[in-house]
């Protein structure tokens, strides 16, 4: 991406700007002491072409694990697709050092640290944008974002200054962020609630995968 730089700013994991999300942390290491309970890191390598984006870390998910989508459904999804796609390989063993790899993939969310009833606010979005503009523009190669559901996608779109009156979230839809040369994919994020109810399908989450792999050679 324009604007590369060498080194960029990773979230303390007792990072404390979001007073709520601290208080649920700290509630959490009290029920959950083995957890990582904390800021969780990025999954993947900083020269991949590939940047996956979802909202925030499960509870019982990477909040536990400290590896994005790790031990959550979502992942159970995610990372079989990105697999069967070649953009991974190895076992996906739902914990952190299961051997795992991505391929080209980098994978993060657009809060660290996990939030009350899975619900973000505003604040901790803007609060946490910092650390995802310093990391995108840490990615020499970046060339496409896939954005899980409507936080990440505001998300992204709000760090870049674009208007997000002109790139409505839609599944599927394939936008050019031109001032950044990056392509922004969306697709419904691949909780298990959207699996559940239809909203989304492996074979729906296949073919955006399919259309992000497509990608990087237009």
């Amino acid at each position: 991406m324009k604007g590369f730089v060498m080194s960029f700013i990773c979230p303390d994991k007792n990072c404390n700007k979001c007073p709520r999300l601290l208080e649920f942390r700290e509630v959490n290491k009290d029920k959950f002491p083995c957890y990582y309970n904390g800021a969780v890191p990025s999954f993947g390598e900083l020269n991949a072409e590939i940047l996956v984006v979802g909202m925030a870390p499960g509870l019982n998910g990477a909040n536990q694990t400290g590896r994005p989508f790790t031990n959550d459904y979502a992942g159970d999804v995610l990372y079989p697709i990105l697999k069967n796609n070649d953009l991974a390989k190895g076992t996906y063993g739902k914990i952190k050092n299961d051997g795992f790899e991505l391929i080209n993939v980098r994978v993060t969310n657009a809060v660290r640290c996990v939030p009350p009833q899975n619900k973000v606010i505003g604040e901790e979005v803007k609060n946490c944008g910092v650390f995802l503009l310093d990391e995108l523009s840490a990615m020499p190669n970046l060339k496409i974002i896939l954005v899980l559901g409507g936080v990440a996608h505001n998300a992204i779109l709000s760090i870049l200054g674009y208007r997000k009156a002109d790139f409505k979230f839609k599944h599927g839809e394939k936008y050019k962020l031109d001032k950044h040369n990056l392509w922004l994919i969306d697709s419904y994020h691949t909780s298990r609630y959207n699996i559940n109810t239809g909203v989304l399908t492996f074979e729906m989450f296949d073919e955006v995968i399919k259309k992000v792999k497509n990608s990087l050679t237009k």
